[in-house]
């Protein structure tokens, strides 16, 4: 079965809740999806139009969900080690005829320990051990 760059923006816009996409929208930055939303968006393409996601790189696609993180003051998550690289409909449609997710990305190095989010893991677990140590002082 061939998909039709019509049949995706139509999945695009329920799937996203939008109008006026285009073939060439860049769904990141025209659209202003990020994070969650477009994780999301990406699992529910796959499975709608049965697309291998084992080459998918989302790193170079769309940022991450959160809030300020001071570790990436110190380490840089991986969206922010590599240039984006834009999503359109377009080439969803030929990725979803060709059932795999066919980009080659340029070569890149992504650390294996994601030492921003353990420092943001450490910051967490000690001001809840402070806060315990305020509150045991402040009642004791």
């Amino acid at each position: 079965m061939a998909y039709f760059v019509e049949e995706i923006i139509k999945f695009l816009e329920e799937q996203l809740k939008v109008e006026r996409v285009e073939a060439d929208s860049d769904i990141h930055h025209d659209l202003g999806v990020t994070g969650d939303e477009f994780f999301e968006m990406i699992a529910e393409y796959s499975k709608k139009f049965n697309v291998d996601l084992e080459n998918y790189n989302w790193y170079f696609h769309s940022d991450e969900e959160g809030v300020l993180s001071i570790g990436a003051l110190f380490f840089k998550p991986p969206y922010k080690r590599v240039q984006r690289i834009p999503v359109t409909p377009q080439m969803l449609t030929d990725f979803a005829n060709k059932r795999k997710w066919d980009l080659q990305y340029p070569a890149h190095y992504i650390p294996a320990r994601r030492w921003d989010l353990i420092i943001n893991r450490v910051l967490a677990i000690l001001t809840v051990a402070a806060m315990c140590v305020f509150a045991i002082v402040k009642c004791g």
